[in-house]
């Protein structure tokens, strides 16, 4: 039946940044985050084979970035644990990257020890993800901190990641609204992008956690953020309504554990059978060939969800799963 995972995604402008992957204004990165948001909300801790198995299917399928895990503390977020032994253990493409969510020194310090013990060409990893919120309640749900004090924070974990040759990208949650305060101050959310852009992040990924959204909302608040920040510098997680409003339903794994009501997010099939036949297409992707297998995430997000005990969720997912089922069926029926 369906995926259930999540995704970032990113239109990028004609002109591209350095850690770009196209020049297309029509061009879609998809940073595939199913390893680490889309298991992070799981109520059972999952066991780091069927997690380093995960990661290694997406690159079979041609996935070019996929967030392989979180060097959180397993008290806080037990489903992340053991994230360097997924990393040590997935079966490595050449041309895929494994960035890895960091939300404190100690979190760096921890991936610094990894590529230590697993001398590699390419590393094991080359790139951390750093987060914070757009509204204090927020932050503090999830940080325990204000989102002042979480930038203060940040900055030095920042530093000493780009001291150390590693790309860093950044995290915005509850851009458009928060489930403890309401509706957000989009000059706030440009403000704080602009502080991460500030200490070292090559892109900043703006979340609607809550995916209450509209397109109208997030275009406004893109409008707002772009005041201070090239748009090739911005990424989206998961704000598919602004993308396509009637094809993308937010359907998927994942969530954050510190956002009450949130329903999951985007299931990646859905997005690579909404992209067919549109002006968008898939940048550069993994193997050279310029695209990710469809009816291989479809079968991912089936063998993942069973893994969980689940089914999937993803639309695109169901239909072509059914598809199968009935083309098999003729096939048997041919053969009698």
């Amino acid at each position: 039946m369906l995926l259930s995972r999540n995704l970032v995604f990113r239109a990028l402008s004609r002109k591209c940044g350095t850690h770009s992957y196209a020049t297309a204004a029509n061009a879609v990165n998809i940073v595939e985050v199913g390893p680490r948001d889309g298991l992070q909300n799981e109520k059972g801790v999952i066991p780091v084979s069927v997690k380093a198995e995960l990661v290694t299917r997406l690159g079979r399928a041609g996935v070019k970035i996929i967030e392989a895990g979180s060097f959180v503390s397993p008290k806080w977020v037990p489903q992340m644990a053991g994230t360097a032994d997924v990393l040590a253990q997935a079966e490595r493409f050449p041309d895929v990257r494994y960035p890895v969510l960091v939300p404190n020194q100690k979190g760096l310090d921890a991936v610094t020890t990894l590529l230590a013990k697993h001398p590699a060409s390419p590393p094991l990893t080359d790139e951390i993800s750093i987060f914070t919120a757009a509204t204090d309640a927020f932050t503090r749900a999830n940080l325990n901190t204000t989102t002042a004090e979480s930038l203060e924070r940040l900055a030095p974990v920042a530093k000493a990641a780009l001291d150390q040759g590693l790309r860093v990208r950044g995290y915005v949650s509850v851009v458009i609204a928060c489930p403890y305060s309401g509706q957000v101050d989009y000059a706030r959310v440009r403000d704080i992008a602009k502080a991460l852009i500030d200490m070292g992040c090559y892109e900043v990924s703006l979340g609607d956690t809550v995916g209450m959204g509209t397109p109208t909302q997030v275009s406004e608040m893109l409008e707002e953020v772009k005041k201070s920040i090239p748009v090739e510098k911005l990424a989206g997680h998961p704000w598919i309504t602004a993308f396509a409003p009637s094809t993308l339903p937010s359907a998927g794994l994942g969530g954050c554990p510190y956002s009450p009501g949130a329903t999951g997010n985007v299931a990646t099939e859905d997005v690579l059978y909404a992209l067919q036949g549109s002006q968008y297409h898939v940048a550069g992707t993994a193997h050279g060939n310029g695209t990710i297998d469809l009816d291989k995430m479809v079968d991912i997000g089936w063998w993942i969800s069973e893994q969980l005990g689940r089914e999937s969720t993803s639309r695109a997912g169901r239909a072509i799963r059914a598809r199968r089922l009935q083309e098999r069926e003729r096939e048997v029926k041919a053969k009698l």
